[in-house]
């Protein structure tokens, strides 16, 4: 597969209706908010956490794609699996002796192992040769900085934070039922935003894909997964979110054309009707500034 030697900036823009996009546990679960600003926050975190499953759904049997960071997942043991893989014996010395001439840890990696277990877990991971990770724990896999890099996603406007109280009819308990006679009720709480547009912004470095193998057809499947993630991440805790839109600025080289943050503030995204609150992605309109593009920078837009 050909490593991607152009640089890529883009703009991923969704939308959340009557849910929660992202709890924060810090605050009850309640939507996140930028306290001085109202603006509703989606850490990088959660996002990357949408694309690691669309990955893992749509290409769960393909080899080399599967996924570093994942639910019930020991790292420790997944890092292990790569030295066996790589035939290195962590509890004898080092094959090599430029490596040294004893193991000086049992059980970890040391001199050239650690870089070939790297190469290693990049390779079979598509999370790590994308996003990167820190594999210095246990055997030591090193470190691997990814090409793709997000931002936190913020809301185009303040959003209102609403706690609606639920009601199961049921309890858990026996003792539960006894108290209430037979009534069998449990109140609940639910957290969610009416409505919300977020943006966020991403880049991709073409010279951190050479140190991981990061290819097109990765590049490809990451663009996929941003379009469509949401629509196999439902759930009655985050309403109904959608990617309205995602803009990609491709550079024709590895350094690329034009500063990221110059080319991200040709995305404009403004209220239809500033008057009323905004219910729908219809009460915004999105402007793509394509005038006096400079050279070697080409506009995609997705879906």
């Amino acid at each position: 597969m050909s490593i991607i030697t152009n640089r890529y900036d883009f703009v991923l823009i969704f939308d959340v209706q009557d849910g929660n996009p992202n709890g924060d546990p810090d605050a009850g679960n309640l939507p996140r908010i930028d306290a001085e600003t109202g603006c509703g926050l989606v850490t990088d975190v959660c996002l990357k956490r949408k694309v690691r499953n669309f990955v893992q759904m749509t290409r769960a049997s393909a080899k080399g794609f599967d996924i570093f960071i994942k639910e019930k997942a020991v790292l420790n043991q997944l890092i292990d699996g790569a030295y066996e893989t790589l035939g290195i014996d962590l509890a004898k010395a080092p094959k090599d002796e430029k490596d040294g001439k004893k193991r000086n840890d049992t059980g970890t990696g040391q001199g050239k192992e650690v870089e070939k277990a790297r190469i290693q877990m990049c390779q079979i991971f598509y999370d790590i040769r994308t996003f990167g990770a820190v594999m210095s724990t246990g055997a030591n896999a090193g470190q691997v900085r990814g090409p793709v890099q997000m931002t936190f996603a913020r809301s185009v406007d303040p959003v209102v934070t609403l706690e609606h109280s639920i009601t199961r009819m049921a309890v858990a308990t026996q003792a539960e039922a006894d108290k209430q006679g037979g009534d069998n009720r449990t109140m609940g709480r639910k957290n969610t935003i009416p409505y919300g547009v977020y943006i966020a912004h991403g880049f991709v470095s073409a010279h951190l894909a050479a140190q991981t193998g990061f290819s097109q057809a990765d590049l490809d499947l990451f663009w996929d997964a941003l379009v469509n993630m949401f629509e196999h991440d439902r759930s009655a805790a985050r309403g109904l979110m959608s990617t309205r839109k995602l803009v990609i600025f491709k550079h024709d080289s590895a350094l690329g054309n034009a500063p990221a943050h110059a080319l991200f503030d040709r995305v404009k995204i403004e209220r239809t009707d500033a008057t009323k609150p905004a219910r729908a992605f219809k009460d915004y309109i999105i402007t793509i500034d394509d005038s006096d593009l400079p050279s070697g920078l080409t506009i995609l837009q997705k879906p």
